[in-house]
């Protein structure tokens, strides 16, 4: 075989691959706390990773994303969102080759966690 054939078959990649790939992506973003559960509807029955806070759906071979996430409050939002933004879309396109249409964050917590008090004091 040489360097220009390709290899017989395809490569299918399952959406809870991508799911994956974009929740850990999103929470390895600093200033993301956690991300939340999406809200109800009926379109959640047709998308994938609809309990982990990451909403995928793949038209045409393009990716689509939809993350909820909480962030820290001492953080600036608008920064934190076009990195998780940025770093969902390249990692989508460095992992799998797929082209990705939009990434949309939704904010939809800031978490105030108060630091644990000593008992003594």
């Amino acid at each position: 075989m040489t360097n220009n054939s390709r290899p017989p078959g395809k490569t299918t990649i399952a959406p809870d691959v991508l799911v994956t790939i974009a929740r850990l992506t999103a929470l390895g973003v600093p200033g993301v706390n956690r991300l939340s559960n999406i809200p109800g509807g009926v379109n959640r029955l047709f998308t994938h990773g609809a309990s982990e806070g990451v909403r995928i759906a793949v038209e045409n071979n393009t990716v689509y994303a939809d993350l909820y996430v909480i962030l820290n409050s001492d953080i600036n939002i608008r920064d934190v969102s076009r990195s998780v933004q940025q770093q969902v879309a390249r990692a989508i396109s460095d992992m799998v080759g797929m082209e990705v249409g939009r990434v949309n964050v939704h904010i939809d917590d800031i978490s105030y966690d108060t630091p644990a008090k000593n008992p003594s004091t």
